[in-house]
């Protein structure tokens, strides 16, 4: 908002791991439609996006099973054979109301990967975030040319917050304020989710029809623990 990185151009979020039926007690319900990489981790990746750049208005997106079955390797259902209903590698392309162009990628058919969590590219410079599924961890930010740097966090939740929303929720009826995890961006995350899938299947872009505000960010200088100042 400051303008550090300039205008916002592009961005981009990737989750990759070779799926959970290696630690998960019941993992076939992961292969089954409704489910897979993007509607199991994309809601974390994809509602950081939309609260950085605001909604998306155009996704492609291109998506596949790569491997016709899978063999859970955790107990208690060691040796069972789970045959994958779901695209397990799904590449979705956003165009922002806002102007910039994201990229997400979400897969369970990669073994290992050297690739950031969640960037956002302007034309003055780059913002790097922390895991959104971690709730914590470091901002970087790297101007020009030059070396990256961490940078501050100004409401000072930096660990694994997640009743954060909730609490977000709770402040806003006492207040009369919007609440920022609200039902508008739940559902746009949703739909730009099925509208990747839908993409893909049909071979073109699809126009949204859903939207949301983007959330105003937490006020800078709360105590700590706080919503609101």
């Amino acid at each position: 908002d400051e303008g550090a990185i300039g205008v916002p151009v592009a961005a981009t979020a990737f989750f990759l791991n070779h799926g959970p039926e290696h630690w998960h007690p019941n993992a076939g319900f992961y292969y089954q439609p409704g489910a897979g990489p993007m509607f199991d981790m994309g809601p974390y990746y994809l509602t950081a996006l939309v609260s950085l750049l605001g909604p998306v208005r155009r996704v492609t997106g291109s998506a596949r099973i790569s491997l016709p079955e899978r063999v859970i390797t955790s107990q208690p259902l060691y040796g069972t054979r789970v045959k994958v209903n779901t695209p397990t590698h799904i590449t979705g392309l956003l165009d922002f109301a806002s102007g910039a162009i994201g990229t997400v990628i979400t897969s369970f058919d990669v073994w290992g990967h050297a690739l950031p969590n969640v960037e956002i590219h302007g034309t003055e410079g780059s913002l790097s975030a922390p895991d959104p599924n971690i709730f914590g961890g470091e901002v970087r930010l790297r101007r020009g040319r030059d070396e990256w740097q961490s940078v501050p966090l100004m409401s000072g939740y930096a660990e694994n917050s997640r009743g954060l929303g909730v609490a977000d929720l709770a402040a806003g009826l006492q207040s009369g304020r919007p609440h920022r995890a609200n039902g508008d961006m739940a559902f746009h995350v949703l739909d730009i989710m099925h509208a990747v899938h839908e993409a893909s299947g049909e071979g073109r872009h699809i126009d949204m029809t859903s939207a949301c505000e983007r959330p105003a960010p937490l006020p800078a200088g709360i105590a700590p623990w706080a919503i609101d100042l």
